[in-house]
């Protein structure tokens, strides 16, 4: 369990910051926190505010801990990662938000064995409401698994798949917060432009979208069978749906997801 351990972070930025207040919402100790950043900055609000452990480098945090948390940028991966490869051994569980990177590539930068878990957590992780999903690397262990999984949990809702849905979850997830930011905008300016002022409507869409989401995940029904629920006939919420059939709302948002896992697959191999 991620509560008895260490955990080092390689990358202090604002996933990894989730990840550490959600760790400390599950009590886990800040002095059982390493974190290294390259910025001074982000080392200050870390130190100062989260009162984890800042150490002065990568090789320092791999050192001090058996759980280790690469949370770079996917760019960095070819600069950052050789060098933990004398230090991360069959010891250590090296869990990965790097998008676009393989497990195996990532074992194969550290030098061999090593047990990776691959995980995509997306922005609502921010404020516990996060959905990410997690895949295991060659040597990684049922138990491996479960341990990423608790450490997530502490930022919302965990699912497992195999690493070639990776890229999918990527593109529905991973960057599906945006969708629903552009939903929730066009809805706040749909009220503007109906005479309502913008704070109230962006409160209402923000509202509505919110508890719409609570009552599929809450429900157990199927989200056409409660938008069936919400429509009588001749009624205004026909009518507006009937306005985002003629503009194919639904056929966007999954082209939307497509191109994005396309994206998500093509930075996996280095385009």
């Amino acid at each position: 369990m991620t509560t008895c351990q260490t955990i080092g972070f390689i990358g202090g930025g604002n996933m990894a910051e989730a990840l550490i207040k959600g760790l400390f919402a599950q009590r886990h100790p800040p002095d059982k926190i390493l974190v290294s950043d390259p910025s001074p900055e982000r080392q200050a609000l870390l130190r100062d505010s989260h009162k984890v452990t800042v150490l002065p480098d990568n090789l320092a945090v791999a050192a001090g801990c058996r759980l280790l948390v690469l949370a770079i940028k996917p760019q960095m991966v070819p600069v950052v990662v050789p060098e933990l490869a004398g230090m991360v051994t069959a010891e250590h569980l090296v869990v990965s938000i790097l998008a676009g990177t393989a497990t195996a590539t990532l074992e194969k930068l550290l030098g061999g064995s090593v047990r990776v878990v691959r995980a995509m957590p997306n922005t609502p992780a921010l404020v516990g409401s996060g959905a990410t999903a997690i895949c295991a690397g060659n040597f990684a262990t049922p138990a491996d698994l479960e341990t990423a999984a608790v450490l997530f949990r502490a930022v919302g809702a965990v699912n497992t798949v195999t690493e070639p849905q990776m890229d999918a979850v990527t593109g529905l997830s991973g960057s599906g917060p945006a969708y629903v930011f552009s939903v929730i905008e066009a809805l706040a300016e749909g009220g503007v432009q109906e005479g309502l002022p913008r704070d109230v409507a962006l409160e209402l869409a923000t509202r509505t979208v919110l508890g719409a989401a609570r009552l599929v995940a809450e429900s157990g029904e199927e989200p056409a069978e409660l938008r069936r629920k919400v429509c009588s006939p001749g009624g205004t919420t026909l009518a507006g749906l009937t306005a985002l059939e003629e503009r194919d709302l639904k056929g966007a948002l999954i082209e939307a997801v497509s191109r994005a896992t396309r994206r998500s697959k093509e930075l996996g191999q280095g385009k």
